[in-house]
């Protein structure tokens, strides 16, 4: 897979309930190896952006399925967790606002309400219970993710239009035009 996988707003499908996945087997594997790979081509083709994470539902695939990148600081370290039928099983602490973008919404950012920590459960490639507390940025992931597997696109969650922003070709954001707001649910 490639970045011309990854589908965008207003493709259905982002609006539609990823299922769960009740058997791990190579065509999951591949899976989680084609979407690690559509995200790094995502990344090289974006010069002041880098994939943090994909949900299967975002190359059309109603799996839920979402690989995480294991280190958002580090461009180079190219290495991704998968997680299998993920879910918040508690959030914490009041919610806080930050600027969020995704893949399927191209040049795009809001910002969005989310929980500083959240704890998750679900399945590695192995088939075993995974649980992480996550905080800070890697709880906006979390979330930002499992949404996509839900159905819900961050955009939904901007409760303002005047928080949407366009990310300009000199890495700077601009105000987004009331006439470009990206289609809602």
């Amino acid at each position: 897979m490639n970045l011309d996988d990854i589908i965008t707003i207003p493709d259905p499908k982002l609006r539609e309930r990823s299922k769960r996945i009740g058997h791990i087997d190579e065509s999951t594997r591949r899976m989680a190896r084609d979407m690690i790979a559509a995200t790094l081509d995502w990344e090289a083709s974006r010069e002041h952006e880098f994939g943090a994470a994909l949900a299967a539902v975002q190359v059309g695939q109603m799996d839920r399925l979402v690989v995480i990148r294991d280190d958002f600081d580090d461009k180079a370290n190219k290495s991704f967790s998968v997680f299998i039928n993920p879910e918040i099983v508690k959030a914490e602490g009041e919610p806080t606002e930050e600027l969020e973008g995704c893949l399927s919404v191209k040049d795009i950012y809001g910002s969005v309400n989310r929980y500083p920590k959240v704890k998750v459960k679900a399945l590695n490639l192995d088939g075993q219970p995974v649980r992480v507390t996550a905080t800070g940025f890697l709880a906006r992931v979390f979330q930002h993710e499992i949404d996509h597997t839900n159905g819900i696109v961050f955009v939904d969650r901007v409760d303002n239009p005047r928080k949407l922003f366009r990310l300009e070709s000199d890495g700077k954001f601009t105000a987004l035009n009331p006439t470009e707001t990206p289609t809602k649910s």
